[in-house]
């Protein structure tokens, strides 16, 4: 059985949120003052758009309201995606951050920028990018070989699909 809200919530919640055709990242109860927010992080394999946000958001807040999962007093409710910068932590992170730039922090120490090219149940297939005009070089990386890993945030970088996309419609 349960035994912390969060997992009472999620108990609560998870179905509801997978009915819409998302996953359920992460439930999180905060104090801000006297006031509590109940933030809830929800994803899928295509992302999540503001429609599909606004749905579960509404069908969140009716069960809530049906059920005493939050208690008596007054609370938030905000939905929303992972930020851009998102830690991952699930197998299925990963996929969703295929042709994405990661950082690692290696379990021998040190870190590691490279790019997810491939993803199995073992590990990732990995682009590391050049140094001072040298190639970008091919990495293996098992999922023991590190501890943690944090989409980067890239400016300015072309999207080669859409480039391709665009000279075949020129």
């Amino acid at each position: 059985m349960s035994t912390t809200q969060s997992e009472r919530l999620r108990e609560l919640l998870e179905p509801l949120v997978t009915s819409q055709g998302l996953d359920l990242e992460e439930i999180a109860v905060d104090s801000v003052g006297r006031k509590r927010v109940l933030r809830v992080v929800v994803d899928s394999d295509t992302g999540a758009d503001l429609d599909q946000i606004a749905d579960v958001s509404r069908a969140l807040s009716a069960k809530l309201d049906e059920s005493d999962a939050m208690g008596a007093g007054e609370y938030t409710l905000e939905v929303g995606t992972p930020g851009a910068e998102r830690l991952l932590k699930e197998h299925r992170h990963y996929v969703r951050a295929v042709d994405r730039l990661v950082k690692f922090q290696l379990t021998e120490g040190g870190e590691l920028v490279a790019r997810i090219l491939k993803v199995d149940n073992e590990g990732l297939d990995l682009e590391v990018p050049g140094v001072k005009g040298r190639k970008a070089t091919a990495r293996r990386l098992a999922f023991s070989d590190f501890e943690k890993a944090r989409v980067q945030v890239e400016f300015g970088r072309k999207d080669s699909k859409n480039e391709n996309e665009q000279e075949e419609e020129a």
